[in-house]
């Protein structure tokens, strides 16, 4: 197909085009978290077990992601981007299948493999499509998938479960995949320069990826059920990520074809921007799994509606992405960008305000907020850091991208869960310390509780256990909430931290001076 034939195609049937791609894996990613209780008890496995379904998926996509450059250039985009959503769909379905735990754990490394170009080749591929002066609004777009995905996942991965089975969680991608795969073959076209390429395999790079990625996000993953490094399994395994990490990078540095091409950290804004990023995929992940295992615990909502509790995050994101792409073709990214960092670092502050007589209303207006600080963040950062990026190099530069992004959420979930772990634990401890039978307003609440369980029946034994329960409870309520609000807060100020860098990043190139550069 010519490129006269790509020219001719409108950006936005290609836009909806590599949307259904990049949805229907980023919503993979949070929409079986709240099917594995059933899964495990459906395949006859425990709940750590069941755990793997979730950790071969994200190790397989995270080893996929950083080569999905190498791979365009080498087989094609078009072709990739087919392949990828043919294997995502068929491994879909196959994981829906599954009769045993193993095997759906082998089709979901697959998933995990196919999946991992989608992202990177769908933002590549909307990059070109759109002339520079626009691709705020293509970003605005693409960003639905990115944001309101991982928040609708548990939503829609409850309800299906809940309704059908944890099966249909896999069969859902289906008609989306062939959706995408019948629009991908009419709309997409790869550039001339993309088809003329031929590169020899770097060997010893694929080789060090895969291990040295693939060790790092099982330890992400597993760190903190494994007690980190008290497990000498993950221990090993940093080191081995460790090295092989440290030797990737200076084997890509040094060979002439390499499968992920670092020099174009040189580039000062996209160096920049990877790295706000990273941090950003920290805060979004870190506060995502956060607040819903708050809603549950601390203020006993079912699952189900502590995932309809977060969608105001998602409402916020949806209806302010557009807008934002609009605004970054107008106006400075750099100042919606700084803008979008302080709103969202001023609703994870609002949420460490809360306490436990918070209601529903005090949980929807930050999380609206955060929806909105988050469109702000996530459009002008990609646009400002894609923006020096040459045509040629853009497929490899949105892959390091999206797994930064990744990267940052493993790192964020695994740090937000050990610190809410350990910082439980001492808190615990700190407020059961004043909690004696020397304290006159515990013994008062201690035989207040008595008098209550012996009201209703119980002995005097039995009401005194139940009261001593009953007061322990209380201590460990009071102490999930300080942990909880705590990490909002150190999450908030981290966000707000990263303002500064923003001056670094360049101004981006207007219409003129991109139409004069091209």
């Amino acid at each position: 197909m010519s490129d006269s034939a790509h020219r001719h195609v409108n950006p936005w049937l290609i836009a909806v085009s590599v949307m259904f791609a990049t949805f229907m894996e980023v919503l993979d990613t949070t929409v079986v978290n709240v099917s594995l209780p059933h899964i495990a008890g459906s395949l006859s496995a425990t709940i750590d077990e069941a755990t793997w379904v979730l950790t071969s998926y994200l190790v397989a996509n995270a080893i996929i992601l950083p080569m999905t450059g190498w791979l365009a250039s080498r087989f094609g985009r078009k072709r990739l981007l087919m392949l990828s959503v043919v294997g995502f769909t068929a491994s879909s379905f196959m994981c829906g299948l599954s009769p045993t735990l193993g095997t759906l754990i082998l089709f979901r490394v697959l998933q995990g493999a196919t999946g991992g170009a989608l992202q990177p080749l769908s933002q590549a591929v909307l990059l070109e499509a759109f002339p520079p002066h626009d691709r705020g609004k293509a970003m605005g777009f693409w960003g639905l998938g990115i944001v309101v995905a991982p928040i609708l996942g548990p939503v829609l991965g409850g309800w299906l479960t809940d309704s059908y089975s944890w099966r249909w969680v896999f069969y859902i991608n289906i008609p989306v995949g062939i959706g995408s795969i019948v629009m991908t073959k009419l709309f997409i076209f790869d550039p001339p320069y993309l088809r003329q390429q031929e590169r020899k395999i770097d060997y010893w790079g694929i080789g060090m990826l895969a291990v040295g990625i693939g060790a790092l996000q099982i330890v992400l993953d597993k760190g903190q059920e494994e007690d980190w490094f008290s497990s000498p399994m993950i221990t090993t395994l940093v080191v081995i990520s460790a090295v092989t990490l440290v030797a990737l990078v200076i084997h890509q540095l040094t060979t002439d074809d390499p499968v992920v091409d670092l020099r174009v950290f040189k580039e000062r804004s996209y160096a920049v921007g990877v790295f706000l990023m990273t941090v950003l995929g920290f805060v979004l992940y870190g506060s995502l799994v956060l607040l819903p295992i708050m809603l549950q615990t601390v203020f006993g909502y079912p699952s189900l509606q502590a995932g309809i509790a977060m969608a105001p995050r998602g409402i916020g994101s949806f209806f302010m992405m557009p807008l934002t792409g609009l605004m970054t073709g107008r106006f400075d990214a750099r100042k919606l960008l700084t803008v979008g960092f302080l709103i969202g670092g001023t609703t994870l502050l609002w949420l460490s305000r809360l306490n436990l007589q918070a209601g529903y209303w005090d949980i929807f207006w930050p999380q609206l907020m955060q929806g909105v600080g988050m469109s702000l963040t996530f459009v002008p950062l990609t646009t400002v850091a894609m923006n020096q990026i040459p045509r040629e190099r853009m497929g490899n530069a949105t892959s390091l991208f999206n797994l930064m992004r990744n990267i940052g959420g493993s790192v964020g979930i695994a740090t937000t869960g050990t610190l809410l772990a350990r910082h439980n634990q001492s808190t615990t401890a700190l407020l059961g310390a004043n909690v004696t039978l020397y304290d006159a307003a515990s013994q008062s609440m201690l035989y207040q509780m008595r008098a209550r369980f012996m009201a209703g029946g119980a002995d005097a034994v039995t009401a005194t256990n139940r009261a001593y329960a009953a007061l322990f409870g209380m201590v460990q309520r009071q102490a999930a909430m300080v942990s909880f609000v705590g990490i909002f807060q150190l999450l908030g100020i981290l966000f707000i931290a990263l303002v500064p860098l923003v001056l670094l990043m360049r101004r981006p190139r207007r219409q003129g001076e991109a139409a004069a550069a091209h």
